[in-house]
C-alpha cells in the first residue's frame, strides 16, 4: 500500500502592496478656500506637477483657473490672480509633461489655450497665452498631451473630432492641427495612450471603446458591448490590456479589462455598486496598481493587476466622509520615496472648498530607499521632438530613478546624439521598457559613456528650471532682484552637484557594462 503525500499551497498571493494604505494630509498641509468650479463635466478638474497645482475655479463671466505653488497651502487668498483669457468656462486642463512651466486648458469657447507659467508662479492675472488652438466649431472637453513627443497635444470636443496640434509651430495662433480623427459619432469621454504613444484608446458617449493609430487616425480596434456602457477607459501600461469604468445594462457601475488586440468580448466583467457617479480609473505602471475613485464618493478602492488569470486582485479600500469632485495626480517624480509614498492624490472636495492631498503608502520600517517599490520611470524629458513623431518614429519614455541624487536624463536632442542616429533611438526606445540585456543595450551604455566628459556639465547650463535666462526679463524692483538671486545660488548648487555626481555616474555604467556582458557571456 502506497501512501501519497499531500502538498501544502497556499491560497494567498506575496505581494508588496497588499498593506498600502492612505494617508490624508492634516489641515494645515491642505488647500484650503478654494473656488473649486461647479461644473457638472466628469473630467478631473485639477492637474498637478512637482511645482504647482492648478485647479479649474467658479467665476463669473469668461473661464478661469488658479495655478499655485504645491507648497503654497493653508488658506488661500480669495484674491489670488488667476489664469484667465478663456471666454467660456475652462473644462479641462494638463501640465505638459516636459515642461513643469507650460500648461494647456481647453474651455467652453471652443479653444484650447497653451500658458507659459511664470517661474514664481502667477503674481497678476494671466491673459494672454504662450498658443492658441482654434479648429474646434464647438466646447472643447479634452485634451491630452503625448507621453513621449515633445510639444504634440491632443484634444478633443462636442464637434466629434480628434484634433492633432504641433506647438512647435511658429505661429501663436495655430488654426489648422496637423491631422484631425473623425471616427467618432458622438462625445468622446476620455482619451488614453499606451505607453510609447503609438495607441490612443478613446471612449464615446456612442457606448463603443475604439484604439487607434493616432499618427493617421487609422481605427485598429472597436467594440460595442451591449453588457457594458464605458465612460472612462485606460491603457494598463505594457500590459496589453484597457481598463474600462462605466455602468452595466441595470446601471450599476462597472469595470471591463479588455485585450488591446481584440476588443470582441471583455477578459474581465465586474459590477461594484449602485451608485451613479462616474468612476475614475487611475493606473500606476511601475507598482501595477489600479485605483478606482468615484466622483461624490469618499473611497477609492485599490487593486493590483497581473498579465495572467485571474487579472484583477482587490487589496483594500481608502475610506473617507467628504466627497470627491475631481482628482489631481502627483506624477512618480514628485513623491516623497522617504516616506515610501507610491501615489499620490489632490482631492477637490467641493463643500469645503478644500483640495486635500491623500498619499498612498507602502508600510516599511526601514528609513533608506526602497528599490523594490521604485523602479526606473517615466522622467521629465522628452524621447523624441514631434517632427520626429509625425515622421513615423515611435519611441518609449525616457526613464529616470527616484533615488535621491540620481541624475535626471537629458531631453531628446542630447539623447539622439548620444546614440548616433535616429533609427537606434528608436530600437532603443522600444525595448527599454523590456529590461533586456543585449547588445543595443550596451552599445547605448558605452556611447553614453563615451560622451560623458563634459555633456553632463553643459546639459542644461542653458536653460535654468526649463526657461531660458535670456527670455527674463530683468528684475524690476528689489523682492524680485532678490528671488532672482536665491534662483541663481540655487542654480549653482545644483551644478556643483552635477559635477559631484559625474564620476560615480561613470562607476555606475561602468558596472552596468560588466553586468551586460557577464549576462551574455551566461547565455
Amino acid at each position: 500500500m502506497t501512501v501519497s503525500k499531500m502538498t501544502w499551497r497556499p491560497q494567498y498571493r506575496s505581494s508588496k502592496f497588499r498593506h498600502v494604505f492612505g494617508k490624508a494630509a492634516t489641515k494645515e498641509n491642505c488647500y484650503d478656500g478654494v473656488p473649486i468650479t461647479r461644473s457638472v463635466h466628469d473630467n478631473h478638474f485639477c492637474a498637478v506637477n512637482p511645482r504647482f497645482i492648478a485647479v479649474i475655479t467658479e467665476c463669473a463671466g469668461g473661464g478661469a483657473f488658479l495655478v499655485l505653488s504645491v507648497h503654497h497651502t493653508g488658506k488661500v487668498d480669495p484674491l489670488h490672480p488667476k489664469v484667465s483669457g478663456h471666454r467660456g468656462n475652462v473644462l479641462d486642463i494638463k501640465w505638459n509633461p516636459f515642461n513643469d512651466f507650460c500648461i494647456a486648458s481647453c474651455s467652453e469657447d471652443s479653444t484650447v489655450k497653451v500658458w507659459d507659467i511664470p517661474p514664481h508662479g502667477v503674481l497678476k492675472n494671466l491673459t494672454v497665452p504662450w498658443k492658441e488652438l482654434q479648429g474646434h466649431s464647438r466646447r472643447v472637453g479634452l485634451i491630452e498631451w503625448h507621453p513621449t513627443a515633445n510639444n504634440v497635444l491632443f484634444s478633443t470636443g462636442y464637434d466629434y473630432q480628434v484634433m492633432i496640434w504641433n506647438l512647435d509651430s511658429p505661429e501663436a495662433v495655430i488654426k489648422n492641427p496637423v491631422r484631425t480623427i473623425s471616427h467618432h459619432t458622438d462625445v468622446v469621454l476620455s482619451m488614453s495612450f499606451n505607453t510609447d504613444g503609438s495607441r490612443l484608446a478613446t471612449s464615446c458617449k456612442d457606448k463603443k471603446i475604439r484604439v487607434l493609430e493616432p499618427r493617421t487616425g487609422n481605427l485598429l480596434q472597436e467594440a460595442n458591448c451591449k453588457n457594458h456602457k464605458a465612460s472612462k477607459v485606460l491603457f494598463l501600461g505594457n500590459l496589453k490590456m484597457l481598463l474600462s469604468t462605466g455602468s452595466s445594462r441595470w446601471n450599476h457601475r462597472q469595470m471591463a479589462l479588455w485585450d488591446q488586440e481584440d476588443l470582441d468580448v471583455p477578459l474581465l466583467l465586474e459590477d461594484l455598486d449602485g451608485s451613479s457617479g462616474v468612476l475614475f480609473p487611475f493606473y500606476d505602471p511601475d507598482t501595477h496598481m489600479l485605483y478606482i475613485a468615484g466622483k461624490g464618493d469618499g473611497n477609492i478602492r485599490y487593486y493590483e493587476i497581473s498579465s495572467e488569470k485571474p487579472y484583477m486582485h482587490f487589496l483594500t479600500e481608502y475610506h473617507s466622509h467628504t466627497p470627491q469632485k475631481g482628482m489631481g495626480i502627483m506624477p512618480k517624480r514628485g513623491l516623497d520615496v522617504s516616506s515610501c509614498e507610491v501615489f499620490r492624490f489632490y482631492k477637490l472636495v467641493t463643500i469645503k472648498a478644500l483640495i486635500e492631498p491623500l498619499s498612498m503608502i507602502v508600510p516599511r520600517r526601514s528609513e533608506s530607499y526602497q528599490d523594490d517599490i521604485y523602479p526606473m520611470t517615466a522622467a521629465s524629458a522628452a524621447a523624441m521632438s514631434a517632427e520626429e513623431w509625425l515622421s513615423g518614429i515611435d519611441k518609449g519614455p525616457v526613464l529616470q530613478s527616484l533615488k535621491p541624487g540620481s541624475r535626471v536624463p537629458d531631453s531628446y536632442p542630447e539623447l539622439s546624439s548620444g546614440l548616433g542616429s535616429k533609427g537606434l533611438g528608436n530600437s532603443l526606445g522600444t525595448r527599454r521598457s523590456q529590461s533586456r540585456p543585449g547588445q543595443l543595450q550596451l552599445a547605448y551604455i558605452q556611447d553614453q559613456l563615451g560622451n560623458k566628459e563634459g555633456k553632463e556639465c553643459r546639459s542644461k547650463t542653458s536653460v535654468s528650471n526649463g526657461q531660458d535666462p535670456t527670455l527674463c526679463s530683468p528684475p524690476k524692483t528689489e523682492n524680485e532682484l532678490r528671488l532672482k538671486f536665491h534662483k541663481q545660488q540655487e542654480e549653482i548648487r545644483r551644478l556643483r552637484e552635477m559635477l559631484n555626481q559625474r564620476d560615480v555616474r561613470i562607476k555606475q555604467l561602468e558596472l552596468e557594462i560588466n553586468n551586460v556582458r557577464n549576462s551574455q557571456g551566461s547565455h
